[in-house]
Parts: structure tokens; sequence; C-alpha cells
């Protein structure tokens, strides 16, 4: 029956302020006990901290003891004047006395090294600890300080914390008594506010129900003279009006969201303040931003003095060129940034349009750089054995002057092949033309079918190729031609580029299911600057260290993708003992 009394908003109402009054006054409560209770603890151990250094100044200064039993006493005694337990501990933690336990107890009790408050006071000249007490089974606070005594290291004055709970006691009922007074007043007040409200709600409540249902047809009644009906006459007023600004607004900002998110240009929107306006995904990305501060000046959250100038020029009314720059903390990328006035004006803003053509200069230098590569290549052969061919025809060599010129021009011959061969495979690699045929491998057998095949050009410099397999390491499971080209690359490389009568080694070492198979020489090792560049078609590390640098530039290309045909990687490294190692790894044969 009284249920039927208030509508669903006023009991809500009634609810509400009930449980406003009764949160109010718990929270302060609470907030009284836990200070008294700080308080209280603070006072507590601010005492016994004051106590745990007397007993510990009077111990270093008093006499020593003769037995266990005297230190027991001196406990004891000093436990009653200072209404706390007092426990002595010698310096390796054995507890010799104690004010709350008899001798044997004491004798009885375990070692106290590793307790916090020791260990604290070994460490910092004092210790604090708060714990529940396994001999007094009861919550204590702890404080230990360090004892300059032959046979006592630490003095720990205790005393537990039921004291203080019971002191809380009293604030915790004074605290539940005024509550319940709160409950029985807020609920009172409660009662009258909210069958007054209520009407004046419902009416209210039963209007916007029909605007959200989208029947936008004035009110027959009146909303009253007071504030609320004049609050709830002028939203009924401009509604109609919010309502048709905000469909258009809807509709324009989808579509416009829609083009920006499918746009793989960067588009940036500031007003004629400076403020951001709109940022899209793709400018957030080039620019990595966290955020995008609409709102916010541009220069706050867009800190690039190369845009800030494009905008400038902008709202000065200026008309300024493309310009490329990097993004800040990403210094190998590039964008080409253009901006224009918004709606035809610098008064109305900047359209600033980002488009990252990083991967257009790169693939342009790649092009350029591959070209001039080859050129460069090719004419040294070419070069070389036009000279000698031009020197056959004069006719007036000697035979073996001739047949010299002719194994010259042979040698370069073959070096044009060499080149032209890896540059095909290379393409092949590029373009994913050949295929893994994977099976298992027994790794010495690899490594020593490359060594056989560059025995005889290491022995012409005096060379040793020494190979090793660790226990683990004898399975692989790879496309085997693929690994012997690999493999012979990187020791054909070590063997030009390390001095003469050295070793090189290979070593087969499991690591973590895969194989890893390093290839080092004991030459000058790589410059630093030379690691991560290595592997580029055409690099060449500086070429006074090799004996003969008529390879084609493109082995360690090669490897690197034969390698991560395999899924793997490979690289370059240069040890503590200051070799050239190449290390790559392939999958290894998992032992069944």
């Amino acid at each position: 029956m009284a249920a039927g009394l208030f509508t669903r908003f006023q009991i809500r109402f009634f609810v509400a302020a009930f449980f406003s009054a009764v949160i109010a006054l718990a929270v302060a409560g609470l907030f009284f006990a836990t200070t008294m209770r700080r308080q209280i603890d603070e006072r507590i151990e601010r005492t016994l901290i004051a106590e745990a250094r007397l007993a510990a100044n009077l111990l270093s200064r008093g006499r020593a003891f003769g037995s266990i039993q005297d230190m027991d006493d001196e406990a004891d005694r000093l436990g009653e004047l200072l209404g706390a337990r007092v426990t002595f501990i010698a310096p390796d933690g054995r507890v010799v006395g104690d004010s709350s336990e008899p001798l044997d107890g004491v004798m009885a009790m375990e070692n106290h090294a590793q307790r916090p408050e020791v260990i604290a006071a070994l460490t910092s000249g004092l210790g604090r600890s708060r714990r529940y007490s396994a001999t007094l089974r009861i919550d204590m606070l702890y404080v230990a300080a360090p004892v300059n005594h032959p046979a006592i290291g630490f003095v720990r004055v205790a005393l537990p914390l039921t004291d203080v709970r019971q002191q809380l006691q009293a604030v915790f009922t004074a605290t539940l008594g005024a509550l319940g007074f709160a409950m029985a007043g807020g609920a009172a007040i409660a009662w009258l506010l909210s069958a007054r409200v209520g009407r004046r709600v419902r009416l209210i409540a039963d209007i916007a129900s029909r605007y959200r249902r989208g029947d936008l047809t004035p009110p027959r009644l009146g909303f009253g003279d007071d504030e609320l009906g004049k609050v709830a006459q002028a939203l009924n007023d401009s509604i109609q009006e919010i309502g048709r600004r905000l469909e258009e607004q809807a509709r324009d900002r989808a579509r416009m969201e829609a083009i920006l998110a499918g746009m793989v240009e960067g588009v940036i929107v500031v007003d004629a303040h400076g403020r951001l306006q709109l940022v899209n995904a793709a400018a957030r990305q080039m620019l990595r931003l966290d955020r995008a501060g609409t709102g916010r000046p541009y220069v706050e959250t867009i800190r690039h003095p190369a845009i800030a100038e494009l905008v400038a020029a902008v709202l000065l009314g200026r008309t300024p060129e493309p310009l490329q720059l990097s993004p800040p903390r990403d210094a190998a990328r590039t964008i080409l940034a253009r901006a224009a006035p918004a709606a035809g004006s610098g008064d109305q803003g900047v359209v600033l349009v980002l488009l990252d053509i990083t991967d257009l200069r790169r693939a342009d230098q790649i092009r350029r750089d591959f070209v001039a590569n080859v050129s460069h290549e090719l004419r040294t052969p070419l070069t070389a054995g036009r000279g000698y061919v031009e020197a056959l025809s004069e006719g007036d060599t000697t035979p073996d002057e001739s047949r010299r010129f002719l194994e010259i021009i042979a040698r370069h011959t073959d070096r044009m092949e060499r080149l032209v061969k890896d540059l095909l495979r290379l393409a092949r690699l590029d373009a994913g033309q050949e295929t893994l045929e994977l099976v298992a491998c027994d790794t010495r057998t690899l490594i020593e079918g490359v060594v056989n095949d560059l025995a005889r050009t290491a022995e012409q410099r005096g060379q040793r190729i020494v190979a090793a397999v660790a226990p683990g390491g004898e399975k692989v499971r790879v496309d085997p031609a693929k690994l012997h080209d690999a493999l012979r690359n990187l020791i054909a490389n070590a063997i030009n580029y390390a001095p003469e009568q050295t070793t090189i080694h290979v070593a087969a070492t499991p690591v973590g299911g895969r194989i890893a198979i390093a290839v080092s020489d004991e030459g000058p090792g790589i410059p630093e600057q030379d690691l991560s560049r290595v592997f580029e078609r055409f690099y060449r590390v500086d070429n006074s260290r090799a004996r003969d640098p008529g390879g084609t530039g493109l082995g360690l290309a090669i490897v690197r993708h034969l390698i991560e045909l395999h899924g793997r990687s490979v690289r370059a490294e240069n040890p503590p003992e200051g070799v050239a190692r190449f290390v790559l790894t392939v999958p290894g044969v998992q032992r069944g």
C-alpha cells in the first residue's frame, strides 16, 4: 500500500538522500577513527623506540653478565620498569633473555636472526615490525636496537596492539550511534523532498519520454514558475532546434570520419588561432602522436619546427611550397607536407596534408644504387677485358704474354658470369620463386662438404678450416642445397678476409630447439658501423682489409635471403676476442 504512494523517481530520490547522509557520516567516522588509530599507533611506536634506545644505552654501559639466567633476570627487570615485553638477542640471533618467558622458555625460543626488526636494526640501526606473535598469540609491535655489549647484540621492546583496538572501540561505537541518528533524520528529510519534487519531475519525465520517442509535440500543460519550471521550459523551447542541428552534425561527422579514416594521407586541421581541430589516424601514425590534443595549440602536440613554419605561413596569407621532413623520433622516414588555407582563406584556419613517401624514396634510392653498383661491377671486368683484347689484337705480344692476357680475360669473364648468376638468384629469391625442400640432414656432413669444396683455396693461403659440432646439434631440418650455398659463401668470405696462416672455425651448437652455425675467422673483425650493413647488396667493408675484393658483393645478401627462406636469421658480430663471426640459425630436428 505504501509503495503505491510513490513513483519510481520518488523512491530513488528518497533512497539517494537517505544514503547520502549515511555515507557522509560513515566516511567522517571512518576518517576520524583511522586518524585516531594512526596517532595512537605513532605515539606507541615513538615510545617503544625511545624505550628500546634507552635499554640499549643502559646495556651498553652496564656490566657483563655471567650467565643466561642473569641476562633473563635483567630482561625481566627492564620489562617491569618499562611496562613492555623486553627481549635480549645475541649477535648470532639466539634469544638470551625475555621478560615474558621463563628461563626454560627462553632456551626453547627459536633463533631471531631473521626477524624483520632484527635485520633492519642490523642494517639501519633501528628496526620496527608489526606481526602476530606465535609465543604470546597476539598481535605485537616490535622495536629492535643494536647493543654494544659482548653477549647481547640487540634489545627488542614489544607491546600488544589489543589496547589500541579497545580504545578505538569507543570511537566506533559513537560513530555508529551518530550514523543511526543521521539515518533517521535523513529518512524524514528525504520523505518530504521526494514527495514535493516527484510530482514536478513526473511531468518533465513524461515529456522527455515523448521526445525520446521522436514526438516533438509541445506539451499542453505548463512546467510551473519556479526554477525547475523555467529550466524545463527553456529546454523545451530549444529541444527541436538542437535536435535538427545534432542530426545534421551527426550526418556530416559520420561522412567526414569515414572519408578521413579511409585516407592513407595524414590530415591535420588547425583553426585560425592555431588550435588543433582534427587529426586523422594516418597523421597520428606518421607523427607518432599518442593522442591528438584536439582543442589545444598544435605546437604542444606536434612539436616540429618545419610544420610550425608551414602552418604559420598559411595563417599569414602566404602560399608556401611543399616540403619534405622527417617525423620526430623516426629520422629514417620522409614525409611530404602540404598546407593550404581552410575554406579558401587563412582566416578560417589551415589544412595540412601529410604523405609518407619513405617507401617511394627508398625504392628510388635502391634502384639508383643498384644501377650504379651493377654498372661499376660490370665496368671493371669489361674495361680490363677490352684493354687486353686490344693488346692481343696489335699482334706484338709474345706467346707467354698472350696466354697470360687470355687468362686475365677469362678470369674477368668468370667474374661477370658469377655476378649475373648472383643477380639472377637474388631476383628469384625476391620473387619467391625458390622453394624449400626440407629434409633431416647430418650437420657434420653438410659442413664437411663445404669445407672439402674450399679446402684447396684455403691451403693456397696456408689456412686451416676446423669444424666442430656440439652434442645436440648433429641434425638439422633444412634444404641441404641452400644451406650448402649459404655456408659456402660465409666460409669463402672468411678465407678472403682472414690473414694467411690462420684458422677458420665452423661450429654448430643447439640453441633453444634450433641449431646455430657460426663461422669465425682470425681477422681484424668488422667495424661497428658496418655490422648492420654487411648483408646489403654490393656493400663491402673497407677493401683494404681483403686480400682480393674479387667477389660479386652479393654473397652475404644471398646468405641472408637463403636463411630467411627457412624462417630464421643470420647476423654478424664482433666477439670480445676481436675476430669476425657470422652466426646463422636453422631449424633443428627434435629427438624422438
